[in-house]
């Protein structure tokens, strides 16, 4: 098995909810599989899970995502964002498409940035769903090279301000299967972005794309744990290069979870994970862990 990367959306509880949401919202969607809590053997604030919801592994528009069902610790912001590509050489009904995803999205939600024509696209905006993850909808430009109809966005601002482009050459280098796509630099300065930071860029972190822009704005939030990065690892050996280069942040090392240079969350996970917490006794042992040792799972 190849490298792979995974978004993975913290929800406070109703990720079963979101799941049938974007299901019935979005084509090429369909859950995978749910893996719920174990019975016994939580520990103490997770005792009320027992037997809930623990994760639930789905397609969304073709994009592989896993929604993890906990409680409000961390939550989805805009600083990760899923940009959604309305095609009309694909699609000659793009617009009115983009138009009735919208309408969902931004039921009970909220608008970052309104419905409406840009410099960079005759239709666009920005919105937060009702459980709080962030969308950009797009009308593309049809003689572009086509992209997926789902990409995970990362958007640097705050303390990650103008690491974009550093930040794309790190995990291109960390990552097999990555390589570079198209990118669109700052010519000037505009707000907090300096002249030849990145507007927009994509590409792709071991097999899956993804784009990356510095903000042009301010901004109140920056990466966390609410939307992380399910990264596999064949064996142990590949784990430990991964966590080595990955984790940067030792206070933010738990069961497998690391934060990187940027402030990026990650899960450096062996790709048998499913088979491994099958074992009896293993999910206790994985959550005293820090970096995930196969052996003792």
């Amino acid at each position: 098995m190849t490298t792979t990367i995974t978004p993975n959306i913290w929800y406070a509880g109703d990720a079963e909810e979101a799941a049938a949401a974007y299901t019935a919202f979005f084509p090429d969607s369909h859950v995978v599989q749910t893996v719920r809590y174990p019975s016994e053997g939580l520990p103490d604030f997770q005792k009320d899970m027992a037997g809930k919801v623990l994760t639930i592994d789905l397609v969304v528009g073709g994009l592989p995502l896993t929604l993890i069902n906990a409680d409000a610790t961390f939550r989805p912001n805009p600083s990760i964002s899923f940009m959604v590509n309305f095609d009309p050489s694909r699609d000659p009904e793009a617009r009115e498409h983009l138009d009735e995803l919208w309408a969902r999205l931004a039921e009970g939600g909220r608008v970052l940035m309104e419905l409406g024509q840009y410099p960079h696209s005759p239709r666009y905006g920005w919105v937060e769903d009702r459980f709080g993850v962030s969308w950009q909808l797009i009308l593309t430009n049809p003689d572009g090279d086509p992209r997926p109809f789902v990409l995970p966005t990362f958007l640097f601002g705050g303390p990650a301000q103008n690491r974009a482009a550093e930040a794309s050459a790190y995990y291109r280098e960390v990552l097999p299967g990555s390589h570079e796509g198209a990118t669109v630099l700052y010519p000037e300065a505009l707000g907090p972005a300096v002249a030849g930071s990145v507007m927009f860029s994509d590409l792709v972190l071991a097999g899956t794309w993804v784009a990356m822009m510095d903000a042009a704005a301010e901004v109140d939030h920056t990466f966390g744990e609410g939307v992380s990065l399910a990264v596999t690892a064949a064996d142990q050996a590949e784990i430990d290069r991964l966590w080595a280069a990955l984790s940067a942040v030792p206070e933010a090392e738990q069961c497998g979870w690391c934060k990187d240079r940027f402030g990026v969350s990650w899960q450096v996970v062996p790709e048998n994970m499913g088979e491994l917490m099958a074992h009896p006794g293993s999910y206790e042992r994985l959550m005293q862990m820090k970096k995930i040792v196969v052996a003792e799972l």
